[in-house]
């Protein structure tokens, strides 16, 4: 998925996108900084930025074309040669820089890269560029602490009360430890039939490649339904009634209370 940010640097707003675990700058929104007639093509044309191009696919790009590469190095240069970025991405298969077309079109490359064109407009702008960037990648990291705190507090709020319950009703006086975890992991499962429509197992198998479990991977929204239904299913087998029964109740609540939170500007403040 791309997710589409900017920043002010000196008056002038460049979008970033991100893609990924990279980050990619305009540079067509940076060039608005730059006194006088100057061109991307310009910029990589020079044998320079060529080179560093170069070295930075080498390290990052395991299907980099060295082949084109030579070619396109060895003319780099010379007062006849020009390439665009569309050209230099389909020769060299790079991943460094982007042309991009619609509402943030334009030429995006690596935030590596772009701190290098930055230099080209002028220093001054380069630090002031680094320093936005760094700026904007706090704040989404502080945001992301804050989300993740939120979301493990709010799934571990009533994990005491759920699991007293299931000690005094459910599991029976010295079973063996593997009979207590089976206990468990049912408990939870119905829980997570009850919100998600599927067990911890079926989710694993459905997402292989993504870290954490099913309730790691939650919105806010549901995790505060899940502690809602973490208290209401202790308060159930307080009250004696069979799995399926609870499951049913369970899952009723959880459609009412997620469609409620959902329509709930206020959680918002927690994302």
């Amino acid at each position: 998925m791309t997710k589409t940010k900017r920043i002010n640097v000196r008056g002038i707003a460049i979008s970033i996108i991100s893609k990924g675990e990279y980050d990619y700058i305009s540079l067509t929104d940076m060039l608005r900084a730059k006194d006088g007639d100057f061109f991307i093509s310009d910029w990589l044309r020079n044998r320079n930025t060529v080179e560093f191009l170069g070295i930075w696919e080498s390290i990052y790009n395991p299907n980099f074309n060295y082949g084109e590469f030579a070619i396109i190095k060895s003319q780099a240069g010379l007062n006849n040669y020009k390439i665009s970025i569309k050209e230099w991405v389909k020769k060299t298969n790079a991943i460094g820089l982007k042309a991009t077309a619609g509402r943030y079109g334009g030429t995006y490359a690596h935030k590596d890269i772009a701190f290098e064109f930055g230099m080209w407009i002028s220093p001054e702008f380069k630090i002031y560029l680094i320093k936005e960037f760094q700026r904007l990648k706090e704040d989404e990291n502080q945001r992301l602490i804050l989300g993740w705190d939120a979301k493990r507090i709010l799934s571990k709020i009533n994990y005491r009360i759920h699991t007293d319950a299931i000690k005094k009703n459910l599991i029976p006086k010295k079973i063996e430890k593997k009979a207590k975890t089976i206990i468990y992991a049912s408990e939870a499962d119905v829980l997570n039939m009850a919100l998600f429509g599927k067990t911890a197992k079926d989710w694993r198998d459905q997402n292989p490649n993504v870290e954490g479990n099913i309730r790691d991977n939650s919105t806010v929204e549901q995790l505060i339904v899940l502690a809602n239904l973490e208290s209401l299913n202790a308060e159930f087998i307080r009250q004696g009634l069979l799995q399926d029964e609870r499951l049913k109740k369970l899952n009723d609540i959880a459609i009412i209370q997620m469609r409620s939170l959902l329509d709930t500007p206020l959680i918002k403040e927690l994302k």
